[in-house]
């Protein structure tokens, strides 16, 4: 996909990437594209903390490295440049604390832009979830590209109007839908009160 971005001249820096895409052939692709990649990663990812380490075989595992909250450079198995490595701590809803550490193979980038740059990632999750859950972009049973890019850019479309319906009347699309499903029910129970009327 950063191969057909490139090709089409879109215009970005970074690729943004969850842990399960954050590896060497990934972050080798990305950089021969002449990109960079800011990466979670998991915490049992070993790092050599200098190259004499990696020539060395001697890599350590990030839950065991006394890393603190910032920035140190680290070499990865298989990758020859290093790269960034940052701690960062985060609270989730209901209050627990969590750990995530990322990696990011732009060296001039301080903590703040790496963890900053990074927090636009879950926008396109958000994306990605509402096309799905929202506008059944998964759902169409179409069979030819043309009628599937149909389905898609219809799918969109609607995303498009839910956002705007956000922006206007300050629900997410959750609280959106459930008020739609909620008024569509009542007219479908007025019409059935109808119905038992006419029958009468």
């Amino acid at each position: 996909m950063v191969s057909v971005c490139v090709k089409n001249s879109l215009r970005f820096s970074y690729v943004l990437c969850d842990s399960w895409y954050t590896n060497v052939d990934n972050i080798k692709q990305v950089l021969g594209l002449k990109k960079h990649l800011i990466g979670a990663v998991k915490f049992n990812l070993e790092v050599a903390l200098s190259l004499k380490d990696k020539k060395a075989g001697k890599f350590i595992k990030l839950n065991q490295l006394p890393l603190e909250l910032g920035l140190i450079q680290v070499y990865l198995r298989q990758l020859e440049l290093p790269v960034s490595l940052g701690k960062d701590l985060f609270i989730n809803e209901d209050g627990s604390k969590g750990i995530l550490y990322l990696v990011c193979t732009d060296l001039t980038l301080s903590f703040q832009q790496i963890t900053t740059t990074y927090q636009k990632r879950w926008g396109v999750e958000e994306y990605h979830k509402s096309l799905k859950q929202h506008t059944a972009v998964a759902k169409a049973p179409v069979k030819t590209s043309n009628t599937q890019a149909n389905h898609l850019f219809a799918s969109i479309c609607a995303f498009i109007k839910l956002e705007r319906l956000k922006i206007s009347s300050n629900m997410n699309h959750f609280a959106l839908k459930a008020k739609l499903y909620i008024k569509a029910t009542q007219a479908a129970f007025q019409q059935l009160a109808l119905f038992k009327l006419n029958l009468a």
